[in-house]
């Protein structure tokens, strides 16, 4: 590995911006000099001085489909986009993969899928579902970083749902393990639902999928974390009507964590077209008001980060043809596009850089259990960084986007932010188009 001293004007550290350097050896931060350095005897130096140095995003929600789905997604694409994205860490999902990783037999297999042909890091979570709790402490020792389940049907067969007596027997091991559950959060017997209207129409799918649905689920969850005191972490909150129960969680002391997501931070139910089958995801996109209580809530720390929760599929299973809301596909193909389209919000609503690293990379990365090595820059750490352009705006357009399918909403919207290059442990594995190394990702667990 080669020693490098990256020079930049604004390094965004735990601490704030520095004008100065970062210097790296053997993979590893070593300093974060101040001002002008010259840096070790031989070692490459870096001008970034028209960017900014931050660390690399963790974005610890996924869904590759590999094995399995391999159609849908993989680990090359996905990884590759991701690395283009300034991501050098993702945490993949447990379903739409073929075999779901609710068993120690199905991690392995997972695991020998990915070998190899990760262009960045990567980790696994395993999956609750009914009778699976024998399995889930062997999937710990095997360095599952936690598990997932559904309270609704997850839209494939071979990952059911979990009811609360599933929960009750599978939350005392994973708080034995001291790993989280994530939980996605929408209860459908909890409010009727609309089930007419066009079906072209956007209204017909966020009415058929209504906020009580998240909200009750969210009040269960915080019941169960109460009785069980293990982790509970609330994935892609969309409904701003929970933060009220989840700001009470967190006043009593409970172990709750909540994320959302980018989409849902950007769009508006009322700017989705007729037939705009893209923009499909469960729990919906929802109104303008109730995007910037979300908003509020990152600010204010109730919502702890954000992640992409990257679910594309073919097109063919989003039905562009019919845009039939209720028959495609739910799910947002985004993971390239995250870290722009965060930053977007963010730039337009006075946040700074800090913030953007601290909801997408120090905070995840915390959640994951790796912190010790990633997540910030700072001595001693990972040389995971992104040489980042915020001032520059760009419009993706369908050939520059590197999932296996170009088929997403960030196509057409202007977003600031441009990954100029991506370094994982100091090396570049993304620069300005191109990738030049080989894959070099490797499996991350718990740090002990």
């Amino acid at each position: 590995m080669s020693d490098r001293v990256i020079r930049s004007r604004r390094i965004v550290t735990p601490e704030g911006l520095v004008d100065g350097a970062v210097i790296v050896r053997d993979g590893r931060i070593v300093e974060v000099a101040r001002g002008e350095v010259a840096g070790p005897p031989g070692a490459e130096r870096i001008d970034a001085t028209a960017e900014v140095v931050m660390p690399a995003v963790v974005d610890c929600h996924a869904h590759i489909n590999e094995p399995g789905r391999t159609e849908w997604e993989g680990f090359e694409t996905a990884t590759r986009a991701a690395a283009a994205g300034g991501i050098a860490t993702v945490v993949d999902m447990p379903l739409n993969s073929i075999p779901p990783t609710t068993t120690l037999s199905a991690l392995q297999t997972k695991v020998a899928a990915a070998e190899g042909r990760c262009a960045i890091d990567y980790g696994f979570w395993g999956g609750v579902v009914p009778e699976n709790a024998g399995e889930l402490e062997r999937m710990v020792e095997a360095g599952a970083l936690g598990f997932k389940a559904f309270l609704c049907p997850s839209g494939v067969d071979e990952f059911p749902q979990s009811t609360r007596a599933d929960l009750d027997e599978a939350m005392p091991v994973l708080a034995r393990a001291g790993v989280p559950l994530l939980v996605h959060a929408e209860l459908e017997n909890a409010a009727p639902a609309s089930t007419g209207g066009e079906p072209r129409a956007y209204a017909t799918w966020l009415n058929a999928r209504p906020r009580e649905w998240e909200n009750a689920a969210v009040r269960m969850m915080i019941d169960l974390c109460r009785a069980h005191r293990c982790r509970v972490h609330i994935v892609h909150l969309s409904s701003a009507d929970a933060l009220t129960d989840i700001r009470r969680a967190r006043e009593e002391g409970l172990p709750l964590t909540v994320e959302t997501c980018p989409h849902y931070l950007t769009f508006s139910a009322e700017e989705i077209d007729a037939g705009a089958t893209h923009f499909k995801c469960a729990p919906p996109i929802r109104e303008a008001e109730n995007r910037e209580r979300l908003w509020d809530a990152v600010k204010d720390g109730t919502i702890d980060f954000v992640v992409s929760d990257h679910s594309p599929c073919t097109p063919a299973l989003k039905g562009l043809e019919t845009g039939d809301f209720g028959a495609a596909w739910g799910g947002i193909a985004g993971l390239q596009f995250s870290l722009p389209a965060v930053w977007t919000g963010m730039r337009a609503r006075g946040l700074g850089l800090e913030w953007l690293a601290r909801v997408m990379c120090e905070r995840t990365a915390a959640f994951i259990g790796v912190s010790r090595s990633r997540g910030r820059i700072a001595p001693g750490l990972r040389a995971d960084l992104v040489l980042f352009d915020p001032d520059a705006d760009f419009t993706p357009q369908p050939k520059d986007v590197l999932h296996r399918h170009p088929l997403t909403p960030w196509s057409g919207r202007r977003l600031y932010g441009r990954v100029r290059t991506t370094f994982l442990a100091g090396e570049r594995i993304y620069a300005d188009g191109t990738f030049p190394a080989p894959p070099s990702g490797r499996r991350v667990t718990r740090e002990a």
